[in-house]
């Protein structure tokens, strides 16, 4: 239970970052080199809004394992449809870093979905 609670800590924390960015845009600078004033601006403070649900659902399966299989998926979706759209990308060299957290998260989901599913 520790442990997995632990998984889905580290999972939370990969999805705060880009969520801070709904309530300080100018981080959208420093993580994407988007300056402000852009319509591009919006579209990451939603993306931002979603990334709070990702963060949201990690904490509340971190202290309700009854919905570690719904948080599982949500992470998942996130975590994979962005891996493999940098790689079909290019990949774009100023979205390596968020590439790498992605990357650092997945022996978390891995084990978390693997306790959700299989042996559950």
């Amino acid at each position: 239970m520790l442990a997995e609670r632990i998984c889905w800590i580290v999972l939370a924390l990969i999805h705060v970052t880009p969520a801070a960015t709904l309530f300080a845009p100018s981080l959208l600078s420093r993580h994407y080199g988007i300056d402000g004033g852009s319509d591009i601006v919006l579209l990451l403070q939603h993306r931002g809004a979603l990334f709070g649900v990702v963060a949201v659902a990690c904490i509340w399966a971190a202290f309700a394992p009854g919905v570690s299989k719904l948080a599982v998926a949500i992470a998942a979706v996130s975590m994979l449809s962005f891996l493999g759209l940098y790689l079909t990308a290019g990949p774009p060299h100023a979205l390596r870093g968020i590439a790498i957290a992605d990357l650092i998260g997945l022996p978390f989901l891995l084990y978390l979905g693997w306790r959700a599913f299989i042996a559950a």
